[in-house]
């Protein structure tokens, strides 16, 4: 086991340690920082980037032997990346991840654990889906691809949980974070140009209101 793989199982045991503090916990049925989701929601959502993978790899769920799209393109082609709160993709989203919080917080951890368990296994010995087609798309990624989307979404939504409750979010090494800056920075010049990213990046005064990836 080794390159992408090892690090998300290192983004995905940080996502644990995230899920499983006593804030979480209390606050399980609160608000969350994201409109419209508990924080129960949330962090089934975050832990849904595990579990994916899991399903992926010990059940075959997406499994494909497509010719994968690039990873920028990837994220042109989604629908949820330009949709508005209230637009189907996200709706659908929290609409899944609040069912997924309703068997509550021993569930989810429990099953988070078991998911890294196995996938460390799998990692070190399985054959690998060689590509990736999930529910929704048109289109497949290369599995490395999709391994570095879902460490980007457990990096993002473990900020996002750690907000929720008041705690620092999880510090990732920097080999596990490069590749999500990058694809981050990739997105944000997709979305709005060059000068906009390099201005925000360096000249205060010339930067523009956002480059936000998503």
């Amino acid at each position: 086991m080794q390159g992408v793989a090892e690090d998300f199982l290192v983004a995905a045991e940080s996502a644990l340690e995230l899920v499983g503090r006593v804030e979480v916990v209390q606050r399980w049925g609160d608000p969350s920082a994201l409109p419209d989701m508990s924080v129960g929601a949330l962090a089934a959502h975050l832990a849904s980037q595990v579990l994916s993978v899991h399903a992926a790899v010990t059940a075959g769920h997406g499994a494909s032997d497509e010719v994968p799209v690039p990873l920028l393109e990837h994220y042109s082609r989604a629908a949820w990346v330009r949709a508005g709160v209230d637009d189907e993709p996200n709706v659908r989203i929290r609409e899944g991840a609040a069912h997924s919080a309703a068997s509550g917080h021993d569930a989810l951890t429990s099953s988070l654990q078991q998911a890294i368990r196995d996938l460390r296994t799998a990692f070190a010995s399985a054959e690998l889906p060689p590509r990736i087609r999930m529910p929704g798309w048109d289109w497949a990624l290369s599995f490395d691809d999709y391994l570095v989307t879902r460490v980007m979404e457990i990096v993002v939504h473990s900020d996002d949980l750690a907000v929720s409750v008041g705690v620092e979010p999880p510090a990732l090494p920097e080999v596990v974070l490069g590749p999500v800056l990058a694809l981050l920075v990739g997105v944000s010049l997709q979305r709005h140009g060059q000068a906009s990213v390099v201005r925000a990046l360096t000249r205060r005064e010339r930067a523009p209101d956002t480059i936000a990836a998503f």
